[in-house]
């Protein structure tokens, strides 16, 4: 049988995990009577809910007697180091294009590093059906965007399909509206080639994707690159300068088939395979015969730019919730966590019980938070770090990021202004239809740290933002941080309304009455820029006396709650981020008054 190994890559949103899905449906894969989720692929809880693909996944399909591996990434760049990894395994990718948006920051990422790779693109232009569309201009915007990464002439030279993967359709011409996926089945199998793989040589393969099984352990998944693996044979596995790291034997082998991955008996050159039976080898390792010496050259990852601190929670409510809350625990997960995902480095913190996490985005640690406060782990998370870097003079440098916002223009004036604080410069702006206006900054991540959720507000909900890594710069300077400060609770116990009634004239309140809160923890937003301690617990004095009047009737607000990226955005250095299986508290890093006003005095004699 025939093989093609494809990714498909895209900006987020763009329509790649539903095109999987029609593609599925029209090969066969799934019966008519069968019951499917809305995209399939999307198995992960915290994918569904958020309606991205984090984790990049395998699957396959077969059309008039060709098997099509494929690859479907995610859409992020704060999961890049996925992204990256899969390519290694695929001999062309299908880029889909938005075709209203058009090309779009991550568009700009996954597409550079497909051209580097010498991949040889198809261009689909997705949502051909929407009414603002314009698919000639996008074309144009993918075709310019193609020359300004330097591709060459035969990468230029690529075909392009319109299509509309919710309803099933692709063609030649932008006025298609009808019809089957049968003209992209018929580009894959023409346009992108056959393995480049020797199947006479001795056995080799280059570890892409790694995760856990309960029954047969670590699986190990990535394309054979020469010779043909069979069960139970013996392999070896090897780091990038050549070292053995461990012997042993294949197993099980796991081939995709649709949705499934099966068990085979024996796997050939070229095709992507999972691998079960050792217990040591990674990501970037190569398994192969055991007379093999030289390891497979491994595509080096993008460094994290962003670190946070991941702490044991040490709150008055440490154990009420979670089952999970030793130091040795959360390390254990770390350790596990930054095996398989080679775009996240773990080191032990200077200080008592914590570690310091280093990714590529607030979303991606945002993720992996969310995943252990669900599997039971208690964690307290420090403020968000940009991880800083020196140039060859020796000054400062820091990681700087291209920004681009879609607005309507009435709310432009004030995302600019809000940006210039933040020490971004503005590079480009144009009309973008429909009385919105598209603008392009470039400026420092540490300035972006927490402004998402301020210009949602800005916008009214309505603005469109998007970021990217771009670069290593000068350091920028002192930025300005949060403009108010908290109503931290000098009490602990349950929230009385009758105090919380006084002190909303103060600020914002985050908690409601009845709502178990400790002396150190964040109840409130302060309308001032310093911090203020209250008693969220004062009960109304009962007399003797009959009041003259009926009592006022309380009447709260209805609290601000945050959620858990919001939190981590928010906090300044001096809190954290309590983050439980059912609770997400901000508190001060140190809960003690007088330990807090020290701590203060000593920073400022610091300067």
């Amino acid at each position: 049988m025939q093989l093609r190994n494809v990714a498909i890559i895209a900006h987020v949103d763009h329509g790649k995990t539903t095109l999987v899905d029609q593609l599925f449906r029209q090969s066969g894969t799934f019966r008519d009577n069968q019951r499917v989720a809305e995209r399939a692929m999307d198995s992960n809880d915290l994918e569904r809910e958020r309606g991205i693909t984090i984790l990049a996944k395998c699957t396959s399909v077969e059309w008039n007697g060709t098997r099509i591996n494929i690859v479907d990434t995610p859409g992020h760049a704060d999961f890049g180091g996925e992204v990256e990894r899969i390519l290694s395994m695929v001999d062309g990718v299908i880029l889909l294009v938005d075709s209203a948006e058009g090309a779009m920051p991550q568009t700009k990422f996954v597409t550079s590093k497909a051209l580097a790779l010498g991949l040889r693109p198809i261009v689909v232009v997705n949502k051909i059906d929407r009414a603002d569309g314009r698919p000639q201009e996008v074309l144009d915007e993918v075709f310019d965007l193609f020359v300004a990464l330097g591709a060459n002439d035969e990468q230029l030279d690529f075909p392009v399909l319109f299509a509309s993967g919710r309803n099933g359709f692709a063609g030649l011409t932008p006025d298609v509206r009808e019809g089957t996926l049968e003209p992209l089945f018929e580009t894959i199998v023409s346009h992108v080639r056959a393995p480049d793989a020797d199947p006479a040589a001795a056995f080799s393969f280059l570890v892409s994707l790694l995760d856990r099984d309960q029954f047969v352990g670590r699986i190990l998944t990535g394309r054979i690159a020469s010779g043909t693996l069979k069960v139970n044979m013996p392999i070896r596995a090897l780091d990038r300068d050549g070292n053995v790291v461990e012997e042993g034997r294949a197993s099980k082998i796991l081939a995709f088939r649709g949705l499934e991955r099966l068990p085979v008996e024996e796997a050939e050159a070229g095709d992507i395979v999972s691998i079960a039976g050792l217990t040591v080898a990674t990501v970037a390792n190569t398994i192969a015969d055991p007379a093999v010496m030289e390891p497979i050259a491994a595509q080096p990852i993008d460094p994290p730019t962003l670190s946070m601190r991941f702490a044991v929670n040490d709150s008055p409510f440490a154990g009420k919730e979670g089952s999970k809350v030793t130091s040795r625990m959360i390390r254990d997960r770390l350790l596990k966590e930054a095996e398989g995902n080679v775009a996240i480095q773990v080191t032990e913190s200077d200080e008592k019980d914590s570690f310091d996490v280093a990714g590529r985005g607030e979303l991606q640690l945002g993720v992996l938070i969310e995943t252990m406060r669900r599997e039971g782990f208690e964690l307290s998370i420090g403020r968000p770090r940009v991880i800083f870097g020196k140039d060859e003079a020796g000054g400062r440098t820091e990681p700087y990021e291209t920004v681009v916002v879609d607005v309507d223009e009435a709310y432009s004036g004030t995302v600019v202004e809000k940006m210039a604080t933040r020490k971004a410069e503005m590079t480009d702006m144009r009309p973008s239809g429909g009385g919105k206006v598209r603008l392009s900054f470039t400026g420092p991540s540490r300035g972006l740290i927490g402004y998402h959720g301020e210009f949602l507000s800005d916008t009214r909900g309505t603005g469109i933002m998007n970021r990217l890594f771009d670069r290593y710069g000068p350091w920028k300077g002192a930025i300005a941080g949060r403009p108010n400060g908290v109503l931290i609770s000098t009490e602990t116990g349950e929230a009385v309304g009758y105090a919380l009634g006084y002190l909303e004239e103060r600020g914002v309140l985050m908690v409601q009455p009845g709502e178990p809160i400790y002396a150190g923890m964040v109840v409130g937003e302060n309308a001032k820029s310093d911090d203020l301690e209250v008693n969220p617990l004062k009960s109304k004095q009962l007399t003797n006396f009959r009041a003259s009047g009926k009592d006022d009737a309380l009447r709260l607000s209805p609290p601000k709650r945050l959620t858990l990226e919001q939190a981590i955005a928010y906090i300044d250095e001096d809190e954290l981020v309590e983050v439980t299986p059912k609770s997400i508290r901000i508190r001060k890093l140190y809960l003690d008054p007088h330990e807090r006003k020290r701590h203060s005095r000593a920073l400022k004699a610091a300067g």
